[in-house]
């Protein structure tokens, strides 16, 4: 025996009972026909004249119908006898190549034949102004000659920054449509300033370029549209803050205000550009975002086959299995800190040989006298959390919140030979 197991021996692992979480679950139906009669306003129909070659900006983000969002949005234009065309605008996402960025557009299910129009992807950009800060602002170059730009995305809160507006329409605007260099441009100088510079290089290309209008959603706790609605550039700087406030009310969460181990089984880039979404764990890539749970300890066991070896996050938990050490592609890894400029999740967490005894490692460390009285959460990944297991000491907290049921008895953890979970 080593070292290592010789210190977690005798840590008892506790008893679970699973628990389901329940979230509103309000959602858009007939999404064509809603976002149709937002589109079909005067004051929208009026920004839209025959012959105009319209750049819609499309994004990298898993949109809950976004084929469809896209497909209607073009439609209008079209039957309007405007001339619309599709940019990628993701930043540095696909490899920042244009082959990789339509790409990641048809995986999304977003190609000329489901949208009804060209797809014109180029990695190439123009400067069209600077902040006073120095930092360069970057718009694609289809999009700089376009007529008109449309954006369609979906707002909701980020997990690196906090500020009046985070992820949507201005920061499609600032950074998708900037391409890399404009990623690039806007991460320079860190999160800490994110919150400013979003915004303001959104509003520099608003005056500069003729952006039309956003198409706006807000998804509720299982990723379906709940909001849809059309801005015109003055509309998005007066309400895309609004917007986000009813998007984080509709955030999953776990409804704990502390815990000593939250253990995740998968993390990757299919489930959050940070392999978990720091809204939901309490635990954040960089100190200029906040909000969710106190976790003394956090565990993640496992890489998502779709994440394909980038196991970004892996540095934000304290421990990790060698299992997901072996997947990981450091490359891919890498590329992803080096680009936003957070290199702590891309390291690697403390490595244990198997799940047992990295839950153990987490339950030893967690700071408490007695290790049978630990409030330990296990969840599948962050997008799942409508059913999760706890242990025993949770219980009456479970037991008095409106949100929260137990819907099993207590059981023990099922390990193989090798200690992993079954």
């Amino acid at each position: 025996m080593g070292i290592l197991q010789e210190l977690l021996k005798d840590i008892p692992v506790p008893k679970m009972a699973k628990v389901r979480v329940n979230f509103d679950e309000s959602k858009i139906e007939d999404l064509g026909s809603a976002l149709m009669e937002k589109l079909d306003q005067e004051h929208i129909r009026a920004t839209v004249k025959p012959g105009m070659e319209i750049a819609v900006a499309v994004g990298s983000r898993g949109l809950d119908r976004l084929v469809e969002l896209t497909a209607v949005t073009v439609k209008f234009l079209k039957d309007l006898g405007a001339k619309p065309f599709i940019v990628p605008s993701m930043g540095s996402h696909g490899g920042a190549t244009a082959e990789g960025q339509r790409e990641v557009l048809a995986h999304l299910g977003v190609t000329e034949e489901s949208a009804g129009c060209e797809i014109r992807s180029s990695m190439e950009v123009v400067k069209i102004d600077e902040l006073e800060n120095g930092l360069p602002i970057y718009v694609d170059k289809y999009a700089s000659e376009a007529d008109g730009i449309v954006i369609i995305n979906r707002v909701k809160p980020h997990t690196a920054f906090r500020g009046p507006v985070e992820s949507g329409i201005m920061k499609m605007i600032s950074i998708g449509l900037g391409k890399q260099k404009g990623a690039e441009a806007c991460h320079q100088l860190g999160f800490k300033y994110m919150a400013e510079n979003v915004p303001a290089m959104a509003k520099v290309i608003m005056e500069k370029k003729p952006v039309l209008f956003g198409v706006a959603t807000v998804e509720n706790a299982f990723d379906k549209v709940a909001i849809v609605d059309v801005l015109t550039p003055d509309e998005i700087k007066e309400k895309e803050s609004a917007l986000q406030e009813k998007a984080k009310g509709l955030l999953p969460k776990l409804f704990f205000k502390d815990l000593d181990v939250l253990v995740i089984n998968q993390i990757g880039k299919n489930i959050s550009g940070d392999g978990m979404d720091p809204n939901i764990t309490g635990r954040y890539p960089t100190p200029y975002a906040h909000g969710g749970p106190e976790v003394n300890k956090m565990v993640v066991l496992d890489l998502t086959p779709e994440t394909e070896g980038n196991a970004n996050g892996v540095g934000t938990a304290d421990f990790t299995t060698q299992r997901l050490v072996d997947k990981m592609d450091r490359e891919a890894t890498y590329a992803n800190g080096l680009t936003s400029t957070v290199v702590a999740p891309t390291k690697i967490a403390t490595t244990l040989p198997n799940d047992r005894e990295t839950i153990k490692a987490a339950i030893k460390t967690c700071n408490i006298l007695d290790f049978t009285t630990v409030k330990l959460v296990r969840i599948n990944n962050t997008l799942e959390i409508s059913e999760i297991e706890v242990s025993e000491p949770l219980l009456d907290y479970v037991n008095n919140h409106p949100n929260m049921e137990v819907v099993s008895d207590l059981y023990d953890w099922s390990f193989n030979e090798e200690g992993n979970l079954v």
